[in-house]
């Protein structure tokens, strides 16, 4: 359930008022979904159909570009949102099994949250630091040549 903390009539304000200082509208939905990301963290259904509101586009295709686009999140992700890539080097040298392990130790799947809210697991397409497979990354901190062993360890930093 959506809180309305995360939901926030100032935070639809911010989202307008962005919108609204725009010269055109005309292209400029993915440019849209990324501030309003940035302003509320995830992309929910009532985050959509106001977007499609406000640039005239069907809430249909603002759908289809935020499920298409893996950057863009429909659930909120946790304070933490660990991101372990799985990219043909990556997968070669382990990433799965590092993967697993995180999922096993925080207990959620692939693109879910903790239930304290503190941590999000997601699989990534590819990071492009494949001199440093199997990489993983902690919001913005990038971590190379991790092993299972290694997850314990890495999760530790953030509790």
């Amino acid at each position: 359930m959506v809180s309305n903390e995360q939901l926030s009539d100032a935070k639809f304000k911010e989202l307008e008022d962005f919108i609204d200082s725009l010269v055109s509208t005309k292209g400029e939905l993915i440019r849209v979904l990324h501030k309003a990301q940035q302003i509320f963290g995830y992309l929910p259904k009532e985050v959509q159909y106001f977007v499609g509101r406000k640039l005239g586009v069907p809430t249909a295709k603002v759908f289809g570009v935020v499920s298409f686009y893996s950057y863009f999140a429909m659930e909120p992700k946790g304070e933490h949102n660990i991101s372990v890539c799985m990219g043909t080097a990556c997968y070669v040298r382990g990433a799965e099994k590092v993967l697993d392990e995180f999922k096993r130790q925080l207990g959620v799947e692939i693109g879910k949250t903790t239930e304290d809210g503190k941590f999000s697991v997601e699989a990534l397409r590819c990071v492009g630091a494949c001199g440093l497979a199997p990489v993983v990354l902690v919001g913005e901190k990038v971590y190379g040549r991790v092993t299972v062993e290694m997850v314990k360890d890495i999760l530790d930093e953030y509790k």
